[in-house]
């Protein structure tokens, strides 16, 4: 950093403790009806806050994000406590004076103080010698100049020195004159054209001409260090040396010699000015007593004024020796010399531009108090979530309804099943696909279900073992009545009159009556089982075929007598058979593509839907409504404004359904064109004979089917046999 063109930088207050806790802690109580001990957390990470942003630290970057941090939570909690009233005491940079106040306000326009004094010592200490540490240099300054505008025109009655509006904009403007001094460094590090560099040259020394009177209201008030007033006006006269010299050297260039002399001489007398009160000042210069000026700032002005003072009198003396021997130009007076255009390079960066950046609002970090929500933002917060809700129902009719479009026009075209008959026909196959149908498939699981459980046959042999057990004891029965009458008469005839049992008949009546009642059951119950046996054995051959694994190859042997492939169509006709199928092939290939679009289009949509869902979820403007508080009926604007977020995933919701419009459309148009073409071909009447065929198999099957159920429900055991034949 040698020889470094020395910079001021602001000197910084000096505060005294605050106690934030008590008047927080009496405000949530009064204002919130909240327990204040909810919060003490909260109440101590501000007090830590404060105390480590004004107390310094080991570095300036490092209290430059403390204070950023605190000016940040400043911010946020006057927002929700603006009528807090807390002792804040600061000591004037100035003159040391102790100011005390219990506005917040005073401690914001301090704080912002203290950040642009910390800019400034940022700026001020950058070595300028490399690419980096100038545009440091140069943006800080920027940013300190911006703080330092923002207190003036926020804080309008400033209660001490450092703060009032003539200081600060004294300030800012001697903070604005030292960006334009880096970047003229800059431009002449990287041998920017003359012409531009003198036009710099100028704003600089027109800044620091103007410091140099503005300085003279405040000399007397023992505000400034006179050191800086001195260094002020040696810069004054450089920089005006400079932008003569530059703009001598661009007149050279363009032959303007007698001007460029004229210029040289007026640079090589403004730069012994210089250099005289350069040197003057180094003599006297003390560190100690300037602290905000480099210590090295003496020796750095003397000799940066000296060695360009020596430049300007070689330049000089070469120009009139070159005038005087060949150019012999007129030379004009420095009144008529045309003036120097001035370029302003270097504008204060506002603070909104400091503070929106990603990396301070990282800084700054959480809300302290963001669990306090005052009750009106609750409220606003819930007039926004419902027209949130409001338009995620929308988008979701939306979406259901184009998604419901989709399905049924599918379902219309018939577009599913039928693919599958003209992807056969293409391939050359007159199956394709699942030969076995659905329903029969599921006729064959339930049926064998029940047959694991419990055969037809199975219950068909019982129900005939119990038949003939109760036919033989019917029988027996009847054979014991006939017995016991015959006894009866042939033991009435053998003892005639001495024989006084009552004949049989009689008593016996009841018993025959029942056996006929139960013999007439019986045949009525053998000939329902008959009709049932008849039923069963008319279905019994295509049951077990059902339930058989030879099923699947009876429908592909179904297909077609023999041939299962269409290639044996019209065996003389094979090259147009090929055409055919070449043909379908390609219109499949179609509809499949814009099937699969169509399926992806749902797929995008939905996933939109779910991020825009999620993206709404998450989406909370309280902080938003806390900054806005103060002004009355801005929810609308500001809820029209938060609304917009959405509107990308709005956009791409609306996309979906007009691709998806557009494929239906494409989609069909080839599905009508592939029914008419495979309409009238040879593929289609093979397709349609096969699918007579495997529908007259399914008929087949259905009817076998229904029979089983109705032998099932037959066979129900009948209470005429009983479970042991007795009854």
């Amino acid at each position: 950093m040698a020889h470094q063109s020395p910079m001021v930088s602001i000197p910084k207050k000096s505060t005294e403790e605050v106690d934030w806790t008590t008047p927080i802690r009496k405000l949530i109580a009064q204002s919130y009806g909240e327990s204040p001990d909810n919060y003490a957390a909260e109440c101590a990470a501000l007090q830590r806050c404060r105390q480590d942003a004004v107390r310094g630290a080991g570095s300036d970057m490092t209290a430059r994000d403390l204070l950023y941090k605190y000016f940040g939570q400043l911010e946020l909690l006057e927002l929700r406590f603006s009528e807090i009233r807390v002792t804040f005491p600061w000591h004037d940079a100035f003159t040391n004076k102790l100011i005390t106040q219990t506005s917040i306000a005073y401690e914001k326009a301090s704080i912002l103080f203290q950040i642009a004094s910390t800019h400034s010592s940022i700026a001020a200490s950058q070595s300028r010698s490399d690419p980096e540490g100038i545009k440091r240099a140069f943006y800080y300054f920027r940013t300190c100049a911006g703080m330092l505008n923002y207190i003036n025109e926020n804080f309008l009655h400033a209660p001490s020195t450092d703060l009032s509006r003539d200081v600060i904009k004294f300030l800012s403007s001697l903070i604005l004159a030292q960006a334009t001094e880096v970047f003229f460094e800059k431009c002449t590090e990287e041998k920017k054209g003359n012409a531009l560099v003198s036009k710099i040259g100028a704003q600089a020394a027109a800044m620091y001409t103007s410091l140099s009177e503005e300085v003279k209201e405040f000399m007397g008030k023992g505000i400034f260090d006179r050191n800086w007033v001195t260094l002020i006006q040696i810069k004054a006269k450089y920089f005006s040396s400079l932008a003569q010299y530059y703009r001598g050297l661009a007149d050279n260039a363009t032959n303007k010699y007698g001007d460029a002399l004229v210029r040289f001489t007026l640079a090589d007398t403004l730069a012994k000015e210089a250099h005289r009160t350069a040197t003057t000042f180094a003599s006297g210069f003390v560190p100690n007593m300037s602290p905000n000026i480099p210590a090295d700032g003496g020796p750095s002005i003397q000799d940066r004024t000296k060695a360009h003072s020596v430049l300007c009198t070689e330049r000089k003396n070469e120009a009139q020796r070159e005038n005087d021997l060949i150019y012999n130009a007129i030379l004009p007076s420095p009144e008529a010399l045309p003036t120097i255009e001035k370029t302003v390079v270097a504008t204060p960066v506002h603070i909104h531009d400091v503070y929106g950046a990603p990396d301070v609002q990282k800084t700054i970090g959480q809300d302290f108090f963001i669990r306090l929500v005052p009750l009106s933002v609750h409220e606003s917060a819930s007039v926004y979530s419902e027209e949130k809700a409001k338009l995620v129902r929308g988008e979701v009719e939306k979406a259901e309804g184009a998604e419901g479009e989709f399905r049924s026009a599918l379902d219309v075209m018939g577009v599913k099943e039928g693919l599958t008959r003209f992807r056969a026909m293409a391939e050359g196959s007159v199956g394709g696909g699942e030969e076995v149908p659905m329903d029969v498939r599921r006729w064959k699981e339930d049926i064998a279900l029940v047959e694991d459980r419990e055969p037809v046959d199975g219950i068909l042999r019982g129900l005939t073992k119990l038949k003939d057990n109760v036919q033989n004891e019917l029988g027996s029965i009847s054979r014991d009545l006939e017995i016991e009458s015959r006894d009866c008469e042939e033991q009435r005839v053998k003892y005639e009159h001495k024989w006084t049992q009552d004949p049989s008949a009689g008593p016996s009546r009841p018993l025959r009556q029942d056996l006929k009642s139960h013999s007439t059951a019986l045949e009525a119950a053998a000939a329902s089982d008959q009709q049932v046996l008849t039923l069963w054995n008319s279905v019994r051959g295509d049951i077990q075929l059902l339930l058989s694994p030879d099923v699947e190859q009876l429908f592909r042997e179904r297909a077609g007598p023999g041939a299962e492939h269409l290639l044996d169509l019209d065996v003389g006709n094979d090259v147009d058979d090929a055409q055919e199928r070449s043909k379908i092939g390609e219109f499949v290939s179609e509809i499949e593509e814009r099937i699969g679009r169509l399926n992806k289009i749902s797929r995008e949509r939905n996933e939109v839907l779910k991020d825009l869902k999620d993206k709404i979820q998450n989406d909370d403007v309280s902080h938003l409504l806390l900054l806005n508080r103060r002004n009355t009926g801005v929810e609308p604007t500001l809820f029209a404004a938060e609304l917009e977020k959405f509107r990308p995933y709005q956009q791409r919701l609306s996309a979906t359904v007009h691709h998806q419009e557009m494929a239906l459309q494409e989609l069909s148009s080839l599905w009508k064109s592939l029914k008419e073409h495979a309409g009238r071909g040879a593929g289609a009447r093979r397709w349609e004979e096969r699918e007579r065929k495997k529908k007259d198999t399914v008929r087949r099957f259905s009817h076998a089917r229904d029979g089983y159920m109705e032998v099932r429900d037959g066979l129900a055991p009948p209470i005429l046999y009983g479970t042991d034949g007795t009854d």
